[in-house]
C-alpha cells in the first residue's frame, strides 16, 4: 500500500492504517468491550454514520488489524475482534490514553 502522505516512512505508514478519525474509537472500544457486533460499535460511537464505520472496519480488516466472524446466515451479520496485529497496538492506545489525560 502506498502511503497517503508520500512518504517511505514508518509513522506515515502506520497513519495510513489507524490514522482516519474512527479507526482509533473502533480499536480502542474493541480493547475495552471485546469482540463486538456492528450495531453496538456504532452505538458505542454516537454519531459515526454507518457508511463510515463500515469503510474503516473493511479498511482495518484489509490491513489484518480487525477480523470479522459471521454470527448471524440471513441476513449476514458479523462480530469484530482484534487480531494479532490489532492487539499489538495496545501499547499505542494507552500511550494515547495517557497523553489525552495529561494534555487533552
Amino acid at each position: 500500500m502506498s502511503s497517503g502522505y508520500a512518504q517511505d516512512c514508518p509513522v506515515a505508514k502506520a497513519l495510513d492504517i489507524i490514522g482516519e478519525k474512527w479507526s482509533l474509537l473502533v480499536l480502542r472500544d474493541l480493547f475495552r468491550k471485546g469482540p463486538l457486533r456492528f450495531q453496538d460499535l456504532a452505538q458505542g460511537l454516537g454519531g459515526v454514520a454507518p457508511n463510515t464505520l463500515s469503510a474503516r472496519l473493511k479498511m482495518l480488516e484489509r490491513q489484518g488489524v480487525v477480523a470479522a466472524r459471521l454470527y448471524e446466515q440471513h441476513p449476514p451479520r458479523y462480530e469484530y475482534f482484534l487480531t494479532e496485529k490489532g492487539r499489538a497496538l495496545g501499547p499505542v492506545l494507552k500511550a494515547l490514553y495517557e497523553w489525552g489525560e495529561v494534555h487533552g
